[in-house]
């Protein structure tokens, strides 16, 4: 072993991971004592505390991500798999995660979550913090710039810790992106083109859209894992064609958890098979996160629901054949037990006709980034739906249909964030070899090298977390706690991961001609999609504080 990694390494994480619990432990006590009233959770009181409440669901997500490190680094050194590519930046990821705990977690760029904004203090972090000081120096994070190196072109770290069928599934989806996506991604973003629909008939054939799907109905049968596995490979290559498969995991969870029996029989065959492309209808100008509040109303006439309102954000519109559309049936209704779920199937449209549906238009809304599927507002007037489409038969229940994906989608965007975040480290590695100034290569300096090996650790913790969420899931297990966490963290990595990697390159990184710039883009909207980071804290602080009372 390299005397680079420190004694006992995999005790001194488990050690880590306990601390950080504690801390959290002490932590949300502290917020439950300014948020609960008579021994029940005040929202209220909640709303008014964000700052520290936000502040507990992120120090939660860390001291997580350090025990599924942990777990992750016993395990392999129990098979003899616990090398130097993996202890490195594992004791450096520990080491920072509990020195964020101690001083300061960056929820964004301009608010930061500190201990003694509850009065806290940090004293019980300091023994642990100095053990692992020595995992962080200079000469390991230049190491882990060595080995990152000797890596190139083949799997490294987000290799470890996959049984025989995931590394394969892993290593083929690899391939296909750095073939198929890879040489061709910024091109179709800079021309802002929808993703070619030969490529879609590639990804279809090789069961990208039936990868959790029941195998009766035409699916894999496979995990979230392997989900996770796939979704990064194919974001690593571009998000857009990793992102294709959320809307296909979103309409085949809501028919197979509450579809009738002819609707699963008519409809999750040809979502398997890709012959179907969904997409996911519920955002609404003035709604934002607060599904609760839609417009949209679908009107019962005899056997048909006639749709009218307005939906906004919505991916892949024009190309798909079936909308999820979360609808309002009950006009007394001012909440979510009023809205209905309907399987809204539509011709799919064209380039120069992209809505031919009568009762239905929409337009494109330019993005910067995420680009390859568009994204559209959306008009109903009239659009009719037959009424054996209304999901389950049942009206009210759209909403809480709806949560019951939100658990696999924030897994699934967990994944395509660190394979976003795993793209920007590989350019920049690949920019910081090559660019050679006062005669030697960028990545021999420590600035650069510190950002390079910084990206290789969070992006492991981020892996981690992602697939312990994935396997919570495959459990059966609620796992909204877990899911909330993974995107939470994952988001921030892979923006951190971009912006570093534009810095590495420079003023070269900030010319639209050069891919950074597109992972740049694409990396901002991670944070805001399938549960804004504010809202993703909030949901998770209230599932801790629940819990706590």
């Amino acid at each position: 072993m390299s005397d680079l990694i420190l004694p006992q390494l995999t005790n001194l994480l488990a050690d880590a991971a306990d601390h950080a619990e504690a801390v959290v432990a002490e932590a949300k006590a502290a917020v439950s004592a300014l948020v609960t009233r008579d021994g029940r959770l005040d929202r209220a009181a909640l709303d008014a505390q964000q700052h520290v409440a936000h502040g507990l669901a992120w120090a939660a997500a860390y001291a997580e991500t350090l025990r599924q490190t942990a777990a992750w680094a016993r395990d392999l050194e129990g098979h003899s798999r616990f090398g130097e590519a993996e202890a490195l930046p594992s004791q450096l990821l520990a080491f920072e995660y509990l020195s964020q705990l101690a001083g300061g977690i960056p929820m964004n760029q301009g608010e930061n979550f500190r201990l003694t904004d509850l009065g806290l203090l940090d004293d019980r972090l300091r023994p642990v913090i100095d053990q692992l000081r020595p995992g962080a120096s200079q000469a390991v994070k230049s190491r882990i710039v060595e080995l990152l190196e000797a890596a190139r072109g083949r799997p490294s770290l987000e290799a470890s810790g996959l049984d025989a069928t995931l590394d394969m599934i892993r290593d083929q989806f690899q391939t296909f992106a750095a073939e198929k996506i890879s040489p061709f991604a910024h091109g179709w973003h800079l021309r802002d083109e929808l993703i070619p629909i030969e490529l879609l008939q590639e990804l279809a054939a090789l069961g990208v859209f039936g990868l959790t799907a029941p195998e009766a109905y035409g699916g894999s049968g496979l995990g979230k894992i392997a989900m996770c596995v796939v979704s990064e490979a194919l974001s690593r290559g571009w998000i857009g064609t990793g992102s294709l498969g959320t809307r296909s995991e979103i309409a085949a969870e809501l028919l197979l958890a509450h579809g009738t029996e002819d609707q699963k029989a008519r409809l999750l065959p040809g979502i398997a098979s890709g012959e179907i492309i969904p997409t996911a209808v519920f955002t609404e100008p003035e709604s934002g996160s607060d599904l609760g509040s839609l417009r949209t109303r679908a009107v019962r006439d005899g056997e048909t629901w006639m749709v009218s309102g307005a939906k906004t954000w919505i991916t892949h519109a024009a190309r798909a054949d079936l909308m999820t559309l979360l609808v309002r049936t009950d006009p007394a209704s001012k909440d979510h037990r009023g809205l209905s779920m309907l399987l809204a199937q539509k011709p799919r449209g064209t380039d120069a006709d992209p809505f031919p549906a009568p009762g239905m238009s929409g337009g494109e809304i330019g993005v910067i980034g995420y680009r390859g599927m568009k994204e559209y507002e959306l008009a109903f007037d009239g659009f009719q739906v037959p009424h054996a489409n209304l999901l389950g038969g049942v009206e009210g229940q759209g909403f809480s249909q709806l949560m019951a994906t939100f658990e696999s989608a924030r897994i699934q965007t967990a994944a395509r964030a660190i394979g976003v975040g795993q793209a920007a480290l590989d350019i920049a590695l690949d920019y910081a070899l090559a660019r050679r100034q006062f005669g030697q290569p960028i990545a021999d300096f420590p600035r650069v090298a510190n950002k390079l090996a910084m990206m290789a650790a969070e992006l492991l913790g981020a892996r981690r977390l992602a697939w312990f969420a994935a396997r919570a899931k495959d459990e059966g297990r609620r796992c909204d706690l877990e899911a909330g966490m993974a995107k939470l963290t994952a988001a921030r990595v892979a923006w951190a991961a971009a912006d570093n990697a534009v810095q590495i390159h420079g003023g070269t990184g900030f010319a639209v001609e050069q891919p950074v710039s597109r992972l740049l883009a694409d990396a901002r909207i991670l944070n805001i999609f399938e549960g804004a980071g504010e809202i993703q804290a909030q949901v998770i602080a209230r599932r801790l504080l629940e819990g706590a009372n």
